[in-house]
């Protein structure tokens, strides 16, 4: 091998041993760091048959989805006046695979069996914590105001754990913050001023994108679940508010943003 072949052989090492960790795709058996944003305004009603059917099949599908092994965490967060106040469930995954590296197939299968009924009481045990948040009743003035910005932070710390992070709304997504006496910032009354069509919410989120980037919250797959039946009019599921939440996650860096 002549001296310019070494020279690119060596060049081509060097490059692959520099690249860094964060250019690596996720691993397959990274943690999942699972956050559920459950709208606790006047503007939800989870007693209505439609919205409980709907928002108790989402949390088993979240569940199923994202809860595989131990480290897999799950918080669920109130939104409501004081949403980033409001953790109103926190936890980990404790069931655990052995190492069956060096066991024999019958030893293997036994450990994998064992470590699947342990997992699957632990996801009912979730989801039933889960479901008992979500038809959690409040009746104090925290439900007059409906504050979805302060999710970002929240979202940001969880980006701190390096887990692969999904975020849930169960929410109509309409922001409604009145802006508070010495408040800089501009905030959003989706009740009193929503986006008149789509362009006009397009520019509003690029517009509060520019305040908010304060928040790394890294490329979480975001989904919005509405509490909306088909037969919603306009004036009740604005296509609108749904699309200043897309460009406006879409601008912080989520990785999808998703409406069911």
């Amino acid at each position: 091998m002549n001296r310019k072949a070494i020279y690119s052989l060596f060049l081509l090492v060097f490059l692959n041993a520099c690249s860094s960790d964060k250019d690596k795709p996720a691993k397959a058996d990274d943690p999942t760091y699972t956050l559920i944003f459950i709208d606790k305004t006047r503007s939800v009603n989870v007693d209505k048959d439609f919205v409980a059917r709907k928002y108790q099949r989402a949390i088993t599908d979240i569940i199923e989805q994202n809860i595989h092994r131990k480290g897999d965490k799950l918080d669920v967060y109130f939104i409501h006046e004081n949403t980033s106040k409001a953790r109103a469930l926190n936890v980990s995954v404790r069931a655990e695979m052995e190492d069956v590296s060096a066991a024999s197939p019958t030893d293997r299968e036994a450990a994998e069996t064992e470590f699947d009924l342990m997992l699957t009481r632990e996801k009912a045990q979730i989801r039933q914590r889960v479901l008992q948040q979500l038809m959690t009743q409040n009746s104090s003035s925290s439900n007059q105001e409906t504050d979805i910005w302060a999710s970002l932070p929240v979202i940001a710390k969880a980006n701190e754990s390096g887990a692969t992070v999904k975020v849930y709304y169960l929410s109509d997504m309409i922001e409604s913050v009145r802006g508070r006496p010495g408040e800089s910032t501009t905030r959003r009354d989706f009740q009193k001023t929503p986006p008149k069509d789509n362009a006009q919410a397009e520019e509003w989120a690029k517009a509060d994108a520019e305040q908010l980037k304060r928040y790394t919250i890294g490329s979480p797959d975001i989904t919005m679940i509405l509490p909306f039946e088909p037969n919603a009019s306009v004036k009740e599921n604005n296509p609108a508010v749904t699309q200043y939440w897309q460009t406006l996650f879409a601008e912080l860096g989520a990785g999808t943003v998703e409406e069911e």
